[in-house]
């Protein structure tokens, strides 16, 4: 399916980068191709298939938020969702996203500033829920289901059975929502070809009504595990909390806070990379050792509850 579906992605895209610029050069790249995404590129436009179990109502709402905050999120081409192949389609601008080869360039206080904004925005009417706890559960559950005999996976299946239910999607989560991101990482940003062009956050798919914490867990997680600089940590907390953020505390100890989405994170993010390595048939690289080894870690320290 993911085969038919590109070449007539690309077309999508060529013709939508033609309707906005009919003299547009006719570059074309595909960003993703995946069983449950596939992104095209056409000069300026982007072209992205999301997954077929995606609710194309859910999602219409979602893209009719993002272009009602353009200084937040990138704006799409179009709010309501086309189809194709069986799946809904969706159009946007091209943007520069982050280099990963240059962390030292790496937005961190931008993005601080981004997330706090988001979550400072009242709720709008009917947005859907954050879709993060949903994701971690998932990719949790395919790691029970189709690696339970790997070596690795008994740590990372503990360590989230330890969680409580919020963190697992199977409750609300304490405190009150706000409107999240839910999928934030270094790759959610992009910014526009002009000099000096602001960095926005990308990919709607999950954003919804949801604890705001859970959009800092996965920074906070990396820096936990010692995959991220405390400097870049610092300045990202420092922004997010300067910009007014309301996820943790103004000031004081954010780790209450963040300790129960940090350790779903990192429960995920491993599960992730235990299930791809057992499908490639390979050892674990050392990041994703060092993910495990925090997961086994887990069990001995016990996780921080939530403040008031």
């Amino acid at each position: 399916m993911t085969e038919d579906l590109l070449p007539a992605l690309t077309a999508r895209a060529a013709e939508a980068a033609h309707t906005r610029d009919p003299a547009c050069p006719c570059v074309t790249a595909t960003l993703a191709l995946r069983e449950d995404t596939t992104v095209v590129r056409h000069a300026a436009t982007v072209a992205k298939a999301h997954a077929p179990d995606t609710d194309t109502a859910a999602l219409a709402v979602r893209t009719a938020v993002a272009a009602r905050l353009p200084g937040i999120l990138l704006p799409p081409l179009a709010t309501a969702p086309a189809g194709l192949h069986g799946r809904p389609v969706t159009y946007w601008p091209y943007g520069t996203p982050v280099d990963p080869d240059d962390p030292d360039a790496a937005p961190w206080e931008e993005a601080g500033v981004l997330l706090a904004r988001l979550h400072r925005t009242p709720l709008p009417e009917a947005v859907p829920p954050m879709r993060g706890p949903e994701k971690a559960a998932r990719a949790v559950a395919l790691l029970g289901d189709l690696t339970p005999r790997h070596p690795a996976a008994a740590a990372v299946l503990d360590a989230w059975a330890d969680l409580p239910p919020w963190a697992l999607g199977e409750a609300p989560a304490p405190g009150p929502v706000r409107l999240c991101h839910g999928d934030f990482h270094l790759g959610q940003l992009i910014r526009g070809p002009a000099p000096g062009s602001p960095w926005l956050l990308i990919d709607v798919d999950d954003l919804g009504a949801g604890p705001p914490v859970w959009d800092l867990a996965r920074p906070a997680a990396w820096y936990a595990v010692g995959m991220l600089d405390p400097d870049a940590w610092h300045r990202f907390l420092t922004a997010y909390r300067a910009a007014g953020g309301p996820a943790v505390p103004p000031d004081g100890d954010p780790w209450p806070a963040l300790d129960v989405p940090a350790r779903a994170l990192t429960a995920q993010t491993a599960a992730r990379a235990v299930t791809k390595a057992a499908a490639a048939g390979r050892p674990l690289d050392e990041v994703e050792e060092w993910l495990v080894d925090a997961c086994a870690r887990m069990r001995s320290e016990p996780a921080a509850a939530p403040a008031d």
